[in-house]
């Protein structure tokens, strides 16, 4: 099958940030007296967007101006404490080139909003920016509804099944296959058996997995 664009999740996938959001969460539910763990938060809201995390926690209507406020503020925490250790999965950049050098579109698509996307880009100081970046504060519903993903394509030209999506949560791959896209699962926080199904092509550690089993250059061959 013809593959022209790489679609990638952030979080868990090109950046190694979700233990982060593990511990913000843990911090915001105890400023705010929620007794949910974060992990099960993170099982209940991995892919959702800012807005639709903030339901799942308070399962209340806001005040005009409240809900973001309390968005902003957990983003704040997760960036606060990721920030002095911030790291990359291993391999994403290079990775990412090669794809691009063999002429390969590469499109973000992550529930993330523009504050996190313009931290992760500024840490990860890429040699050339995505073709397309699709945020959660778009006003699309995040994962594992596909729109993230299918936003992500139409930006790029690039027709829905030539495209392969990066990710490391169940809701981004259903979000996947919902899309009519393969995926690759990274299985950063999540094991393989948790990101199976027909329409994923392989489950890796990272990307220095995929750049030694020249995963790429089958593709280009195919």
């Amino acid at each position: 099958m013809k593959t022209s664009a790489l679609i990638f999740d952030m979080d868990g996938t090109m950046i190694d940030s979700m233990p982060f959001h593990g511990k913000s969460w843990a911090e915001f539910t105890r400023r705010h007296g929620v007794d949910m763990t974060p992990e099960e938060i993170l099982r209940r809201t991995t892919g959702r967007n800012g807005a639709e995390c903030m339901q799942v926690l308070f399962d209340r209507d806001f005040a005009a101006g409240e809900l973001q406020a309390l968005i902003d503020e957990k983003e704040a925490i997760y960036r606060e404490l990721f920030a002095p250790v911030f790291a990359e999965v291993s391999g994403f950049r290079s990775f990412a080139g090669q794809a691009r050098a063999r002429g390969l579109k590469i499109g973000v698509g992550t529930a993330g909003d523009r504050h996190n996307i313009a931290f992760a880009f500024t840490h990860l100081a890429m040699a050339d920016e995505p073709h397309a970046v699709v945020g959660g504060d778009e006003g699309l519903p995040g994962k594992p509804e596909p729109a993230i993903f299918l936003e992500a394509a139409r930006r790029m030209g690039a027709v829905a099944g030539e495209c392969i999506v990066f990710e490391d949560a169940p809701f981004g791959i259903e979000a996947a296959r919902r899309a009519g896209m393969r995926a690759v699962a990274v299985c950063t926080s999540h094991g393989a058996d948790e990101l199976a199904g027909p329409h994923v092509l392989a489950s890796v550690r990272d990307y220095n997995e995929l750049i030694s089993s020249d995963f790429l250059g089958k593709l280009h061959a195919a």
